[in-house]
């Protein structure tokens, strides 16, 4: 469990974590959602003992994370992908993490095989992708066989099959029980792979509950509607006091869910080519929320 208490950190006059408050439970996978500069690296950091807090505190499993005697094996973490010695081959990177922190020599041929990294285990990591140092990255985190494993942007430079590979390691991982933490820009990823978020920006909680109550509450989903005769139904449907409105050749009808759209329209007599229930995505709720808290916003065109 990481668990974080008015947690802080300025530079000068800049804050970029504000008396933060949250808690990463066992057994799911928390998304940890906010735009550049909103203080998610900063926080992820300050979990690693690679900040101070100005104020406040940061715990793993009860004690902070500089405190454990081995920390590879009390928290994972894939902070900075390219953070490797080029000179060394994948192997040879793992092999010194493991030293250091007492872990068994044959758990790097296992992380490897994990990682889908064994046929190039002897390269030098210099030579490497964007990808492949991301998955040597993730078997770095693993090597430890912690039950903490904190996430930042896991997925960056993957194809479509390493990224639903880290999906479903992760939700393997908080299905045996252990704490994951992940970032992500990514949000369609965010909404398949999260059980729960915590959305933050300029430094503050914007929220922290589950992901489907999120959308739920940020983004309205609507009905769809196309008809032959849509100045009728549009004259309908505000007549039975509902919210709609024209783009296109659709409507947009918010409220009810499809059946009783339809029904209204059906019993009037009018004639329907389109009655869709269009759901809000985890993209559409988080745009809503952090709004103004985007550092730079480019203008339209």
């Amino acid at each position: 469990m990481i668990s974080a208490h008015r947690l802080t950190k300025t530079y000068g006059a800049r804050t970029a974590v504000d008396a933060i408050d949250f808690t990463v439970e066992p057994g799911r996978v928390t998304g940890f959602l906010g735009p550049n500069g909103a203080g998610k690296s900063t926080t992820m950091r300050m979990v690693l003992g690679l900040d101070r807090p100005t104020s406040g505190t940061v715990t793993v499993n009860g004690r902070r994370y500089v405190d454990s005697p081995a920390p590879l094996r009390e928290v994972g973490a894939l902070l900075e992908a390219r953070a490797l010695h080029p000179g060394r081959s994948a192997r040879d990177h793992l092999r010194w993490l493991a030293v250091s922190n007492g872990i068994p020599s044959r758990r790097v041929g296992e992380v490897l095989e994990l990682v889908g990294l064994t046929s190039v285990a002897g390269q030098r990591v210099g030579r490497f992708s964007l990808g492949m140092g991301q998955r040597l990255g993730i078997a770095a985190a693993l090597l430890g066989d912690p039950p903490v494993v904190v996430l930042d942007e896991p997925v960056n430079g993957l194809d479509p099959e390493g990224i639903r590979w880290v999906r479903t390691l992760a939700r393997d991982l908080a299905a045996e029980g252990r704490t994951v933490f992940v970032s992500s820009h990514l949000m369609s990823e965010m909404a398949l792979t999260a059980d729960h978020l915590v959305v933050i920006g300029r430094g503050r909680v914007l929220a922290d509950c589950s992901t489907a109550e999120f959308v739920a509450e940020h983004a309205a989903s609507h009905v769809r509607v196309r008809s032959p005769q849509q100045d009728r139904v549009v004259t309908l449907l505000r007549d039975a006091g509902l919210d709609v409105a024209a783009h296109g050749g659709e409507l947009r009808v918010q409220g009810p869910d499809a059946a009783t759209v339809g029904e209204l329209v059906g019993s009037a007599g009018l004639l329907l080519h389109e009655l869709t229930l269009v759901r809000s995505s985890l993209e559409d709720a988080f745009m809503t929320l952090t709004a103004d808290s985007v550092e730079y916003a480019g203008a339209s065109r």
